[in-house]
């Protein structure tokens, strides 16, 4: 029952979520610049899109329609909307979770960067309770459930 907002791709971990979503009967809502069309997403799998002029639109886009900001394992793009959900909850102008699913410890670099920037003092602590991070999927389902159930 839950809907899917993503970057459109039909393509890598993107589209491998996508495809398990969409396999699992979820709604997906696919948010993409026009100039990422034809790279990410050449095989138009899922109808209902978004198209955007800009990145910044997309994430705009994403994050208005979203309950919660999700972040598996990835690169640059995925730190950069992080890193833009972040400082939009940290300004006040979303009170949305931000959840990243930390594989295989996969983001316990970022962790420590985290910590690094508040024990440097360019951070409050407070930046800490804006992130929650969980080891699994099975824990991210089960910290999706908690959030679900508290909205109703």
């Amino acid at each position: 029952g839950w809907r899917l907002v993503y970057g459109a791709g039909d393509q890598g971990i993107m589209g491998a979520v996508a495809d398990a979503a969409a396999s699992g009967g979820a709604e997906l809502l696919g948010i993409i610049p026009t100039h990422l069309v034809d790279v990410e997403a050449p095989n138009g799998k899922y109808g209902n899109r978004i198209i955007t002029e800009t990145m910044h639109e997309r994430k705009k886009v994403m994050l208005m329609n979203a309950d919660a900001i999700i972040m598996l394992p990835g690169g640059a793009g995925s730190l950069d909307e992080f890193f833009e959900a972040l400082t939009w909850a940290q300004l006040g102008l979303h009170k949305k979770p931000i959840i990243l699913c930390d594989i295989k410890g996969f983001w316990k670099p970022l962790q420590a960067l985290i910590d690094h920037v508040i024990a440097h003092g360019f951070a409050e602590t407070s930046l800490k309770t804006q992130v929650s991070f969980v080891e699994d999927a099975e824990a991210l389902v089960v910290a999706l459930s908690r959030l679900a159930t508290s909205k109703e």
